[in-house]
């Protein structure tokens, strides 16, 4: 779901001890292209934050660069404690090569599939065993958190947020005008599910979260409603008009979304894929699959999965 543009983005990119410049100040003015290449389209709002200066108010995405041998976070870091706050709002959460440091120690990757600088995959792990770490991928979205890999996947990131916001001829504009490559950028992610998180009603965003970190197990409307701490036809109220979906709907778009992704980077098979986005049917995750997509599980990984060569990611050089 790209985001209409009586939304305004406002962006917070986090300038934390040892960011890279040219990624912070690069990301700032990329966003700010925008505007200039369509004057009619509303540009995000894009300022540079550090630990002196974090916004109290809530955000539409914030992201921690990448760096060369900087800071890397600490669990009571007021950065990632504001992370963490942010994210719990609502916020969508990225990082570029270390900056996923940050988002880990703000808590925000347990489970999930991430990436990062293929030079940092040994202290990753061991720093944070419990995140699905995917360093031969340059990009992995997983809804309310995008994580990016090598030092310049800052540009993979800007455009790909540009195109969830403003579409993919914002991008094909963007791109041109700063002589960068937009293929394989996953801008058939532009047209994806992209729920609203930032409506401000707590209660819908915990059952959000609980969706988001339980999609495998059985989940029913009514235990939804209990997440929530909602009676039923009140959270089904709520939800609808907090996300503009009823929790079936959404519920099902988000586990076909997951499956995209799944898809899209690993060479599990598709009864797994199915499983683990919580199907135990194997034909009605490929009737949900194509009725959402227009193909089928098989025709989609055909057309969309990444390839990498051999050997893409064999060495290991430790960035300092």
């Amino acid at each position: 779901m790209t985001m209409t543009m009586q939304i305004v983005p406002n962006i917070a990119l986090v300038d934390y001890p040892g960011a890279q410049r040219a990624a912070l100040h690069g990301l700032a003015d990329m966003f700010r292209l925008i505007a200039r290449l369509d004057p009619e389209a509303a540009g995000p709002e894009v300022t540079i934050v550090n630990a002196d200066t974090l916004p109290q108010q809530g955000v539409t995405a914030l992201l921690f660069p990448p760096s060369i041998g900087g800071a890397r976070g600490a669990l009571d870091h007021p950065l990632a404690r504001w992370a963490h706050r942010q994210h719990a709002q609502g916020a969508l959460a990225c990082s570029v090569c270390a900056g996923a440091f940050w988002l880990g120690h703000a808590g925000l990757l347990d489970g999930r599939p991430v990436t990062t600088h293929w030079g940092l995959e040994e202290s990753f792990r061991e720093t944070f065993p419990k995140a699905r770490l995917e360093p031969e991928h340059i990009l992995i979205d997983d809804g309310d958190v995008i994580t990016a890999g090598g030092l310049m996947a800052w540009t993979d990131l800007g455009l790909h947020l540009t195109g969830l916001w403003y579409g993919g001829a914002m991008v094909s504009r963007l791109a041109r005008y700063l002589l960068i490559d937009p293929a394989g950028r996953e801008q058939r992610n532009y047209s994806s599910f992209r729920p609203e998180r930032g409506h401000g009603d707590t209660a819908v965003l915990a059952a959000q979260r609980h969706m988001e970190m339980h999609l495998q197990g059985p989940l029913t409307v009514p235990q939804l409603a209990q997440v929530a701490g909602l009676p039923l036809r009140s959270f089904i109220r709520r939800f609808q008009a907090a996300t503009g979906h009823a929790p079936a709907t959404y519920l099902q778009a988000l586990r076909i979304e997951k499956a995209r992704g799944a898809l899209e980077r690993g060479a599990e098979n598709i009864a797994q894929i199915a499983w683990t986005v919580g199907y135990a049917d194997l034909p009605a995750f490929a009737r949900a699959f194509k009725s959402r997509t227009g193909l089928t599980p098989g025709a989609y990984r055909a057309r969309f999965r990444a390839a990498f060569p051999p050997g893409a990611v064999s060495r290991r050089i430790p960035l300092a």
